[in-house]
């Protein structure tokens, strides 16, 4: 379960929202959508534990201080964050997976064709800046990743962004097959992401809204 209790965050002086109330019980698949800058990333975030929140109360599967709740968490960001080490590694972060399951999501992520090419496979290393790698490829590599930690919250940013038409339609695809049981919170400017969710809210200037209602409005 995530639960947001009157949560206020502050940016540089800047208040990006003020007494948010979000509930998301377990196995709930809810999306967010809304305009850059209009604080939807920065909440998720939040659930993450990537930042605290400067009022209010965050609980996220029963934890609220932000490194323990990091733990309980899966994550895919806008921006992949690859690390100079081989595609395998990037993808376990130092756990022993079996690796029939890192070779499982990496056929989820679309990856394993591309791996296939590589002269040393999963063991290919990635330079200090990943350098070679296409927008796409890195994104796909950070999608396997989360899919591997096996957390049962999922958090995404655009997981998609940097994919092109048919990678993103075939990655959604997955992900619904993988996430069945789990909770999710999905981030995305494109409504049509988020087909069959539980709930989809609109973020405008810190405020959530049912997105329905939102429209219903314009």
């Amino acid at each position: 379960m995530i639960e947001l209790k009157n949560v206020s965050f502050e940016y540089e002086n800047r208040i990006v929202f003020e007494n948010l109330n979000l509930l998301v019980s377990k196995g709930e698949k809810i999306g967010i959508v809304g305009e850059s800058g209009c604080g939807k990333s920065t909440l998720l975030k939040l659930i993450a534990g990537l930042y605290k929140p400067s009022s209010g109360t965050l609980t996220v599967d029963g934890e609220t201080e932000p490194e323990l709740i990091s733990r309980k968490v899966s994550v895919v960001m806008q921006t992949s964050m690859l690390l100079p080490l081989t595609i395998y590694e990037n993808i376990t972060m130092g756990h022993k997976y079996p690796l029939e399951r890192v070779e499982e999501v990496c056929r989820m992520a679309n990856l394993s064709d591309w791996v296939a090419t590589l002269p040393e496979g999963l063991d290919t290393y990635l330079g200090d800046r990943a350098d070679g790698l296409s927008g796409g490829q890195a994104q796909r590599i950070s999608i396997a990743r989360a899919l591997c930690k096996e957390a049962d919250i999922l958090l995404m940013d655009e997981p998609t962004s940097a994919l092109d038409r048919e990678n993103a339609e075939s990655i959604l695809e997955a992900l619904e097959r993988s996430t069945k049981g789990k909770t999710v919170v999905h981030v995305t400017h494109r409504p049509e992401h988020l087909r069959g969710y539980d709930r989809v809210y609109r973020m405008e200037a810190g405020v959530l809204r049912s997105f329905a209602d939102a429209q219903d409005d314009k």
